[in-house]
């Protein structure tokens, strides 16, 4: 059954639920049907390794977790497998030598779906460490480790677990993940811009592959060369992965299908915005709900962690109104203010509020990209807010902190991404009276790479922190966020390295914060 990208445009206008419900059934038929293409090719050969891409797991739930690998052995190249649907076996052990395997099964790698594999596996044990394997042919995978959640009604005990955003590629070395892998972590979030879509250009540290991405084939190969990373491939095998995107996994500041190029159609960008779509899912440990349906894609959900967490995984970019004002640094202007203006869209809006209304966890967190507090950007008298952050999206933004003020949602705290430097914020009820009450924590890490080697601290930091009371810390280095969850205390470290422009940087603990759980009020530790 081949079905071409948009062959439901005209389903559009329907009602978003019935819309997803009769796309995923036939994008699924079209992924998970391979048979009616043709012979499945059940002993292939490969003029490479088709593993060179690794192994990932995603989306983890009590009973099993979503299982991935893509088939590329030629990856910088189109993939370079036979252009037929390929058999793939997959096992899960509880040990790593696969002696004592508990699940086991044949999938099928399709060609239009650049021959990914996403294996959806149930009957698992809550709360359990297991490895999985994947061969094609005579060709096996590296092994993967993963691990399910703690059962809903249980209290675990801890969740390790640690968020990363923005890893331009050409813009220095992936080291902090190798100082990941040591943490003993329980799941990793990644919060957008895992890859970056600008043509190759000279005097980086590495070279992108390919022109500016506007096709299919320019955003797979551009996946395929992030993960040929060394360092990267062996966080994805390592434990399992939350992902979310921001803007680079398309265009810089798009929102919805208005691009950041004023000469960009409406229907070019929506071409380019499906096939960037497609190249994400085929490149991440997604489950089949996420299917894209053109140059749609339904990626907010939650991951539960027992009793002790709700992890809201958000998408800030996918159903934005565009920026007031432009996208930049500006004092705000009107449209800042419109009742109509939305980063969220109304409909995800509501699902986070009802879920967080729902949530009986210990820990609510939001996942998601773009900083939430007010900060001004322009030191002195003259004031400046991105319009690109929540502060460009005023009624989204103070509905967000009246409902977690006014409903007593417990222990709410947002993770973030973006801004390419570490913040902890503390989100206040109104920004307008700075001695409202503090509702929530946001933890703001900064980019893997992107931005090169950074600075320990900007050289205005002090003005900027007496300007901005609810900044309680700032830092422009490399690296990642890790924190370590109990049931009543929840620590964050931000974690840097000092370079990325050559490899083997050592890491640091830059700083660290502890929330009492009943208050969000940020204790530096």
């Amino acid at each position: 059954m081949t079905l071409p990208l948009y062959a439901i445009e005209d389903l559009s206008r329907v009602n978003r639920r019935t819309f997803l419900a009769v796309t995923n059934s036939l994008f699924a038929a079209a992924l998970w049907a391979p048979r009616a293409m043709g012979a499945v090719l059940k002993r292939p050969t490969f003029s490479a390794d088709p593993f060179q891409l690794g192994v990932a797991s995603g989306d983890p739930a009590p009973d099993g977790v979503v299982l991935w690998t893509r088939l590329a052995p030629k990856p910088l190249e189109g993939g370079g497998a036979p252009d037929e649907p390929i058999e793939v076996t997959w096992q899960v052990a509880e040990d790593e030598q696969m002696t004592k395997v508990v699940q086991k099964g044949t999938t099928t790698a399709n060609p239009q779906w650049a021959h990914s594999v996403h294996v959806e596996v149930n009957g698992l044990k809550p709360d359990r460490w297991y490895f999985y394997q994947f061969q094609a042919g005579d060709a096996v995978s590296p092994k993967g480790r993963t691990r399910t959640t703690p059962a809903a009604d249980t209290m675990p005990e801890r969740l390790r677990m640690a968020f990363a955003s923005c890893q331009q590629f050409e813009s220095g070395y992936f080291t902090a993940y190798e100082h990941m892998a040591k943490d003993d972590l329980d799941l990793v979030l990644h919060l957008g811009d895992y890859i970056y879509e600008g043509a190759a250009r000279p005097g980086g540290v590495r070279k992108h592959v390919g022109p500016r991405l506007a096709t299919l084939e320019d955003y797979r190969n551009r996946h395929a060369q992030y993960k040929t990373d060394a360092a990267l491939q062996a966080m994805h095998a390592a434990v399992p992965w939350v992902v979310t995107w921001d803007d680079h996994e398309v265009a810089n500041n798009y929102a919805d299908l208005i691009s950041e190029n004023p000469k960009d159609t409406v229907e070019e960008f929506r071409q380019r915005r499906a096939a960037a779509y497609k190249a994400y899912y085929e490149h991440m440990p997604l489950r089949r709900a996420a299917l894209p349906q053109g140059p749609d894609m339904l990626l907010y959900r939650k991951i539960a962690y027992g009793q002790l967490a709700d992890i809201l995984n958000l998408d800030t970019r996918q159903y934005r109104t565009d920026q007031p004002c432009g996208d930049g640094v500006v004092a705000p202007c009107e449209a800042v203010f419109d009742p109509n203006a939305t980063i969220l869209g109304e409909t995800q809006r509501k699902w986070m509020f009802d879920t967080l209304s729902a949530s009986k966890a210990k820990w609510n967190v939001m996942a998601q990209q773009v900083m939430v507090a007010k900060v001004d950007l322009k030191l002195g008298e003259e004031v400046g807010y991105s319009m690109d952050k929540w502060t460009g999206y005023e009624a989204d933004r103070r509905a967000t902190l009246k409902f977690l003020h006014d409903r007593k949602i417990t222990n709410p705290v947002v993770l973030t991404g973006d801004i390419h430097t570490n913040w902890a914020n503390e989100l206040i009820a109104d920004f307008d009276n700075l001695d409202s009450a503090v509702v929530a924590a946001e933890f703001v890490g900064t980019s893997i790479t992107s931005g090169g080697d950074g600075l320990d601290e900007p050289r205005d930091l002090s003005a900027r922190l007496a300007e901005n009371p609810c900044v309680k810390f700032c830092n422009s280095k490399r690296g990642y966020v890790r924190c370590d969850i109990k049931k009543d205390e929840w620590r964050t470290d931000f974690q840097t390295v000092d370079y990325v422009s050559r490899k083997d940087a050592p890491v640091q603990t830059r700083a660290s914060f502890v929330l009492q759980s009943g208050s969000s009020k940020l204790n530096k530790a």
